[in-house]
């Protein structure tokens, strides 16, 4: 009997275009501060954090209840710009619904592991249909931020798959280690927010440079 398999994929610059939507909300909790806001890429590149942890990186001089203050607006700001209307369409990455359809065939189990809430998470896959693909969905709500392994180990748990056949896709640094961390097969993706050099650096095993080469990549060597 084959062992089961599972592909779990990291949300935000993986399946998802959102960097937009990310930055908007991002300025508007630091204008709404009082604070300059960070510039646009350095935005980017927290992208997958959970948000506390991603304000400590954005502003690490400011104190812990200034980090917990710029999460709350954060989240006050995309749901308010959401709802007016400002936000931009978050499009998946080209070719991730066939994707999706050519692991399911090949008996792939599949879940995500991400920054986003319960809720985040739950919209974009509403929007795009993608829900019925996802047997377990780990998210920020309730985990620590990435790169601690909880995600990936909760997912295992879930999903009964063993480390040893687990592929953890991301396209973030913090992706690669905590697919490491869990001892998953970490699979990076380059039309993401990091660069190669960042992924190889966190461990990535290997990198995927299209979407359509990932099913080839997904399973160790």
């Amino acid at each position: 009997m084959t062992r089961p398999r599972l592909a779990l994929f990291d949300c935000d610059g993986t399946l998802v275009d959102s960097q937009a939507n990310i930055c908007l909300a991002a300025v508007e909790a630091f204008t709404m501060a009082g604070l300059t806001p960070p510039p646009v890429q350095a935005i980017r590149r927290i992208v997958g954090l959970s948000l506390v942890e991603a304000m400590q990186v954005l502003a690490p001089t400011l104190d812990d209840d200034l980090h917990r203050q710029l999460a709350s607006d954060y989240k006050a700001a995309f749901f308010r710009l959401r709802t007016e209307g400002a936000m931009e369409p978050e499009p998946l990455f080209a070719g991730i619904p066939a994707l999706l359809d050519h692991l399911a065939e090949r008996g792939w189990l599949m879940g995500v592991a991400t920054g986003k809430s319960d809720r985040g998470l739950a919209r974009v896959l509403a929007e795009h249909g993608l829900a019925h693909h996802f047997i377990t969905l780990q998210t920020a709500d309730r985990h620590p931020s990435k790169p601690d392994p909880s995600m990936v180990l909760a997912a295992m748990a879930e999903s009964g798959v063993a480390a040893g056949d687990v592929a953890m896709i991301g396209d973030t640094s913090f992706d690669m280690a905590m697919g490491k961390a869990a001892g998953a097969f970490a699979v990076g993706v380059a039309w993401g927010y990091h660069d190669m050099h960042d992924l190889v650096t966190a461990g990535a095993d290997v990198v995927a440079q299209d979407v359509a080469d990932l099913p080839a990549l997904l399973v160790r060597p």
